[in-house]
């Protein structure tokens, strides 16, 4: 079976080093470079919530790697520890079907074209992040719908609250409709650790701090390809240009088997 794994090593180094308290992450994550001088970002696009009005500027990866890649105030390198930093204010360039700006990743592929996977077989993203600032709150990962049909909803959105509530939004179908549930606590700014995945075509299974839990995938969704999202989505906005969502991560891991 074809089997092919999207590592970010260093960061993901990092990561490990954040959660355990070792410190040190700066070993691992060069603290002086651009995102793409610790991660791998040939498989990822980048959308940020400048441009204009119902076009948000989006950067290929091509400009996202290496250590003189892409990074301005929405996406950044933490010049404390290396992390690779999200920054969403609530003013902010959205996109046609959405009222909340965002600095976010969307999965590509590595020849440049865009993630667009089957139900079937196992697909997984993980995450190691903190959550440094927020309003109300912010999506920090999804599995979004592709191609297949006219819908532009996700199937699963990962929402860190204010008050340190970690909440999974399950879509109930193409059309709409979301299902929320609480899947663990964190307070903001520490460090903690998420997987989403699906399995078998027609199972979700969703890990926070090594806990997990499994959701049903409605047969609707049988048409539709999905990919793979991860960054700040900003879930508030008003007139606001410092009031936002800005989120840390150490590591990030895509594989599809």
């Amino acid at each position: 079976m074809k089997h092919h794994s999207k590592l970010l090593t260093a960061a993901a180094a990092a990561g490990v080093a954040v959660a355990l308290g070792l410190g040190g992450t700066a070993d691992a994550a060069n603290p002086g470079v651009a995102p793409g001088g610790n991660f791998n970002l040939s498989v990822w696009e980048l959308q940020e919530p400048v441009g204009d009005p119902g076009s948000p500027t989006t950067v290929p990866s091509s400009r996202l790697q290496g250590a003189n890649g892409f990074q301005d105030s929405y996406f950044y390198t933490d010049t404390r520890d290396g992390a690779m930093t999200f920054w969403a204010p609530e003013k902010g360039v959205t996109t046609p079907n959405s009222n909340y700006a965002r600095s976010e990743l969307r999965e590509m592929n590595p020849d440049g074209s865009a993630a667009n996977w089957s139900l079937s077989g196992s697909h997984k993203l993980s995450a190691t992040l903190r959550v440094v600032s927020v309003t109300s709150n912010v999506c920090v990962g999804q599995i979004h719908l592709g191609t297949g049909g006219s819908s532009t909803k996700p199937l699963i959105e990962l929402y860190y609250h204010a008050n340190g509530d970690i909440v999974a939004g399950t879509e109930n179908s193409p059309s709409g409709g979301q299902t929320l549930h609480t899947v663990g606590h964190v307070s903001i700014g520490k460090t903690w650790t998420y997987s989403i995945g699906v399995s078998g075509g027609h199972t979700i299974d969703l890990t926070v701090n090594g806990s997990t839990t499994h959701y049903a995938i409605p047969s609707s969704f049988d048409p539709y390809k999905q990919y793979f999202k991860a960054g700040s989505y900003n879930q508030s906005s008003s007139n606001s240009t410092t009031n936002g969502a800005r989120v840390a991560f150490y590591g990030l891991t895509v594989s599809h088997s």
